[in-house]
């Protein structure tokens, strides 16, 4: 892939807005368990960073998506992943749709603000009894006038505690599963910062190994009113535009373990060549050698499979089948690059404010959210004519 002088520019002012206004807070943020999403979100919202692929009528640059894929890339600069997956929710996660599907006055009343970060949105699919089997979930509204009256809980939800909205996947009908769900904008506060929407409750902030500096919450809905006309697109359609949401969401989160796993092999290596150990350096050892050069190589084919996937995105081809696997590649290396590194640190690495530690915690997080390993495997081997494609 080749990035153009647009790409390097944008590429250098997130940068240069990480190393001045959030690395410099980001321990202060993980031991608060939270970090200021309306302010961060405000100030990549003025540089014009949250509207990259979104239209330009609502505020958005109207770029290709090889422009997302490098904001997640460089969002790997941040040293935690909890504040690039909270950016990441409100960029490509919670607003593919909207941009996609939603009308005028959804556009205006929610994509508007989200790309100018006056509101911070959140995604609600995944519930205690349904992750990444979507099909599954029990939230419903059932129709009462003009209204959808909601009622349900999400669980996992990042951005939740500080959420102004919500891009909720609720049952809308009856029948198969795959074709009686909506997506359904759900304001949950009254306005900004605001107070809760009537009916919703926080009901827990959930305490994570890692992802510390992202807020994730328990959800509520008890008999919640929202207009009919904040759905998105038509009824019944919510599971369909929230696979094509997953493909975009998977490139990303994809694309954003990348910076942050080289950063991790470059500062073993520095610790590596410093390190005294039986009369020479740690990075004297062949097998240390080898290990880390296995690990950038493992990276860098990443990488690679990324651009692929992208280019051909870009290119207006269905990149299922190479999303599922730049997904399944990254929860892997999630595992393994951390692991490597970690174990040349030693004792140092076993240390808690430890940066290659921070990953180990923050990346087991990657094989799991936004579709498990298995489901991605799943997904490949259908697409492979392998295994057979569940009906229910």
């Amino acid at each position: 892939m080749q990035w153009t002088h647009e790409h390097e520019e944008i590429r250098k002012t997130l940068k240069r807005y990480i190393d001045e206004h959030i690395n410099p807070h980001v321990d202060e943020w993980e031991a608060a368990e939270i970090f200021p999403a309306h302010q961060v979100f405000k100030d990549l919202g003025n540089l014009g960073l949250l509207g990259l692929t979104k239209p330009e009528e609502y505020g958005g640059m109207g770029l290709d998506y090889s422009y997302s894929v490098l904001m997640a890339e460089t969002l790997g600069h941040i040293h935690c992943g909890g504040v690039p997956m909270a950016i990441g929710v409100q960029t490509d996660m919670c607003t593919p749709a909207l941009a996609r599907y939603g009308s005028d006055e959804l556009k205006r009343d929610f994509l508007a603000p989200a790309i100018a970060g006056d509101m911070v949105g959140c995604i609600g699919v995944s519930e205690p009894g349904a992750g990444s089997d979507v099909a599954g979930i029990r939230s419903h509204a059932r129709k009462d006038g003009d209204d959808y009256v909601i009622s349900g809980q999400k669980m996992w939800i990042t951005n939740s505690l500080q959420a102004d909205w919500m891009c909720m996947l609720v049952n809308t009908g009856e029948g198969p599963v795959h074709k009686n769900k909506s997506l359904v904008m759900v304001p949950m506060r009254d306005g900004p910062g605001g107070k809760l929407t009537k009916g919703i409750e926080i009901a827990g902030k959930i305490k994570k190994i890692g992802m510390n500096a992202s807020d994730t919450g328990l959800i509520y809905f008890d008999e919640v009113r929202v207009p009919q006309r904040y759905r998105i697109g038509a009824e019944g359609q919510g599971f369909i535009y929230q696979m094509q949401q997953f493909q975009e969401e998977r490139l990303w989160g994809a694309a954003s373990c990348v910076q942050g796993f080289l950063n991790a092999i470059d500062w073993t290596v520095e610790w590596a060549q410093q390190r005294q150990l039986f009369g020479a350096t740690l990075a004297d050892q062949q097998w240390v050698q080898f290990k880390l050069a296995e690990a950038k190589t493992e990276v860098e084919c990443l990488r690679a499979l990324i651009y692929q996937a992208c280019e051909q995105y870009v290119a207006g081809h269905d990149v299922l089948e190479l999303a599922s696997m730049a997904k399944l590649k990254a929860g892997r290396l999630g595992r393994l690059v951390p692991d490597t590194c970690m174990q040349f640190w030693g004792g140092m690495g076993y240390t808690w404010e430890n940066k290659v530690a921070r990953m180990y915690r923050d990346s087991r997080l990657t094989g799991i959210a936004g579709g498990a390993d298995e489901v991605m495997m799943g997904i490949i081997a259908k697409i492979m004519g392998v295994a057979k494609r569940q009906v229910r």
